[in-house]
């Protein structure tokens, strides 16, 4: 089947599937120029900061960023960032995560910083030569936002950040990070403001490495009277829960994107497996059991696909928000691929349970999904509020 046979849709035209294709063909060469086939244990600092250098230098990461700024389009695309997420995902689950956590680290500042800001970070984003980490969630602040704890206390010219920050992606490899803190305009998320702060500033450091299950840089950071201009103030102060909600807006059809990805990919392998597998004087693709599941997985892609071009569409051509279907497209689509990546390692059986199988790597990546930015658990809230509003 083509690799772009399932974006024959009406949501997307000839420029979209060229895109998709021209990336597929580059997916699969850089893959085993980059990372050689492996799934086991990697240096993943080394490959992360690889992949950034190999996309920007490819000219990928020019559609994280707009237009003007050695970017490709403005506004953001979002169909080019789900095609892009969905397409590297069926290849590598790091290739994916370096392109987002660009475009997501620096969304910020494309929404709402300084021109001075994009002119010095933007561009090097596009290039692969800086990479960029988005530090909203605290300890005792992940799905409630509102209640970071971060502290940022103007002095002069400066702002004095104290704090933490954990299960920062990127943490440890980023040059810079859109941090967000508490300035106290109001209560709540009215008194958050954005910062940009280069990870060389004296008072910041890593705090803490973190591992998680499917293998990327993460860290928790820390802010000891870390002083920082107030040239890196992001939009206005006050404003940085509206800047941190608008940067998810854009990214979370993304993250339904790459688990679509990532079940296209475990829906391919588990076709050549039952194929190929002989028991009991045939193929295991012959028994109804298998075909049933077959059925299954297939269906369950092409629902949460919909959803998610849908929701890239509408931001895209009918530019309008799109809280509550990315809400939808993110909560179907990850809960989905869970459910198709563990059918796949049921048909491979021993081997899907084999550390360094496709499948068992695929499992690993799809779990984390269903959490970050923000877990599905916090889409139902976040789609049952908007149904209410909208009624109201």
């Amino acid at each position: 089947m083509s690799c772009t046979a399932h974006l024959r849709l009406p949501f997307f035209d000839a420029k979209h599937r060229a895109f998709a294709e021209e990336l597929d063909q580059w997916a699969h060469q850089a893959v085993v120029d980059i990372e050689g086939g492996e799934t086991g244990r990697r240096d993943v600092d080394a490959l992360c900061k690889r992949w950034v250098r190999e996309l920007g230098a490819a000219g990928w990461l020019r559609y994280c960023v707009p237009a003007g700024f050695g970017g490709a389009y403005d506004p953001l695309r979002s169909l080019y960032l789900v095609i892009a997420r969905e397409t590297l995902a069926r290849h590598s689950g790091l290739a994916d995560f370096a392109f987002t956590m660009q475009g997501l680290g620096s969304g910020p500042v494309t929404l709402a910083g300084s021109d001075e800001l994009k002119n010095r970070y933007l561009p090097r984003v596009a290039g692969g030569t800086a990479i960029a980490a988005f530090a909203l969630t605290e300890p005792e602040a992940g799905s409630d936002v509102a209640a970071m704890a971060l502290s940022a206390q103007r002095a002069g010219d400066h702002y004095v950040l104290d704090g933490e920050k954990t299960f920062i992606s990127n943490g440890g490899i980023a040059d810079f990070y859109t941090v967000f803190a508490r300035t106290g305009e109001a209560p709540g998320a009215r008194g958050i403001s954005a910062f940009l702060v280069e990870a060389r500033t004296p008072g910041f450091d890593i705090a803490e490495r973190i591992e998680v299950v499917a293998p990327h840089p993460l860290a928790r950071l820390r802010f000891q009277s870390c002083r920082v201009s107030l040239a890196h103030l992001i939009g206005a102060p006050g404003e940085g829960f509206k800047i941190a909600m608008r940067t998810l807006d854009i990214f979370r059809a993304g993250v339904a994107a790459a688990a679509l990805g990532f079940a296209r990919r475990a829906l391919d392998e588990a076709l050549a497996r039952v194929a190929a597998r002989k028991m009991f004087g045939q193929t295991l693709g012959d028994f109804q059991l298998t075909q049933a599941a077959l059925a299954d997985m297939a269906t369950e892609i092409d629902a949460a696909a919909l959803l998610t071009y849908r929701a890239a569409w509408l931001r895209d051509v009918e530019g309008v928000p799109t809280t509550r279907e990315a809400a939808m497209a993110k909560m179907a689509a990850t809960e989905s691929a869970q459910r198709v990546i563990d059918r796949a390692v049921q048909i491979f059986g021993g081997l899907g349970v084999s550390v360094g199988s496709v499948v068992e790597h695929l499992y690993r990546e799809i779990r984390p999904l269903r959490i970050y930015e923000g877990a599905t658990e916090v889409q139902k809230l976040i789609i049952g509020r908007d149904l209410l509003k909208a009624r109201n």
